[in-house]
């Protein structure tokens, strides 16, 4: 029976998910710059709901990025600590891809265009395909202005999903229906993470470092 648990904190929403065998328990939450304080309660409501302790979990799973540093950084260091005080593995998993599972998991879309707002008048940026089940990049994920966005040729996505879509009017890409308003949830961190975890690519929790596409994190203007 695999046993996952995953943390997501990397834009507004705060979501933390644990997969025992085939039942998920799950908390979301769009809680803006609460996430240090509420990550850790949602975990131990999920522990003590489902019976289960960290000890006896197999794997943790965070969102690894892109998104807001500070929100990544958090998931980071959350997971880092959970996974050295139980000493188990870790699984990182991009924060697009989780947003494209999540526009086939609630629109059955099997080709997704996810942009996640990066500020600075630019977009966290990545095109994906359902493969088995799962959402796997067709190309590069990228930060960069609306109107610089790409879609490898040939590929014809049915859904854009997430907050880089409050740009759609100079978006480069065309797509038939957008969401805009969807966040990465830690259920679908699942999701993608079990093909990882069966296939035995996992890291060990020195390792689990956050993505965030940008070159310079905080470096002051004019530095």
């Amino acid at each position: 029976m695999t046993t996952l648990l995953a943390i997501d904190t990397a834009t507004e929403a705060c979501s933390a998910a644990l997969l025992v065998g085939d039942r998920v328990f799950h908390r979301f939450e769009v809680i803006p710059r609460l996430h240090a304080q509420r990550l850790l309660p949602m975990v131990d409501e999920l522990l003590i709901e489902s019976g289960v302790t960290l000890q006896e979990i197999d794997a943790l799973v965070f969102g690894r990025g892109p998104g807001a540093f500070t929100g990544v950084r958090i998931a980071t260091g959350m997971v880092q600590g959970l996974a050295f005080s139980a000493g188990k593995p870790v699984i990182p998993v991009s924060n697009l891809a989780a947003l494209a599972q999540r526009g086939w998991r609630e629109h059955g879309a099997e080709a997704v265009c996810a942009a996640i707002d990066a500020r600075m008048d630019e977009v966290y940026w990545g095109c994906f395909r359902l493969i088995d089940g799962v959402m796997q990049a067709v190309s590069g994920e990228r930060v960069c202005a609306p109107e610089q966005v790409a879609a490898p040729d040939g590929f014809e996505p049915q859904l854009g999903c997430g907050t880089g879509w409050s740009y759609v009017d100079r978006l480069a890409v065309q797509v038939p229906a957008s969401a805009a308003d969807m966040l990465p949830d830690a259920r679908d961190l699942i999701d993608l993470a079990l093909p990882a975890w069966h296939a035995g690519e996992t890291v060990d929790a020195a390792d689990a470092q956050p993505i965030y596409l940008r070159d310079q994190v905080a470096t002051p203007k004019g530095a």
